[in-house]
């Protein structure tokens, strides 16, 4: 897959792995890393699929409806790009932290939903239910942050609650960020994750 390395300045520090949104590039959530957490080694990952030219990490059948089997496919790509990306460059697979935006959270769920050891954590902005009606595994040891819009449009507040509720019932201590705006990202939701992860020890 498409992606940008960039070696931190505290190797013990958790590995972040970027999922950008509809449309986004490896570029797009650079800063985002910068300011969640400056001293990390950054992982930056550009979707295989394109929709009407615009990169994503899965297809969709509509505004909403994702194509399950694809869903599950790219799923064990960017599974399997991690683990390779891990041998390339010399980073703990164990230590790596996804932050994802959109179409990027979803995919970075659907690793959380799929896979017990594919993330140490997770900071989701913005995402929806990647899948109903599926036994997960246990995420106890696997805590989640998710940044969620009370007027979002495209991710209700109710879809935000339901995955909420899958990932505690999986084990995962889940906190839920809210901010009274739509689907964008603001600044104090970044700041948030970023103290959010300052309280998980490695």
């Amino acid at each position: 897959m498409k992606h940008i390395y960039q070696q931190g300045s505290d190797l013990t520090a958790p590995v972040l792995v970027l999922f950008h949104g509809t449309g986004g590039t490896e570029q797009d959530l650079l800063p985002l890393a910068q300011a969640i957490s400056p001293t990390s080694s950054v992982l930056s990952v550009r979707g295989n699929v394109l929709e009407n030219g615009m990169p994503r990490f899965f297809r969709r059948l509509s505004e909403g409806i994702f194509d399950e089997e694809d869903l599950i496919f790219r799923t064990k790509e960017v599974y399997d790009f991690l683990d390779a990306a891990a041998v390339e460059h010399g980073f703990d697979r164990c230590n790596v932290v996804a932050i994802g935006y959109s179409n990027g959270a979803n995919i970075a769920g659907s690793l959380l939903f799929h896979y017990p050891d594919a993330l140490r954590a997770a900071i989701l902005h913005h995402p929806m239910v990647p899948r109903r009606g599926l036994q997960l595994p246990d995420l106890t040891n696997t805590p989640v942050f998710i940044g969620a819009g009370k007027n979002d449009p495209i991710c209700s507040p109710e879809e935000s609650e339901e995955l909420e509720r899958l990932l505690s019932d999986a084990g995962s201590d889940v906190h839920v960020h809210w901010e009274n705006s739509g689907h964008q990202l603001t600044r104090s939701e970044v700041f948030a994750a970023a103290e959010w992860l300052k309280g998980i020890s490695f």
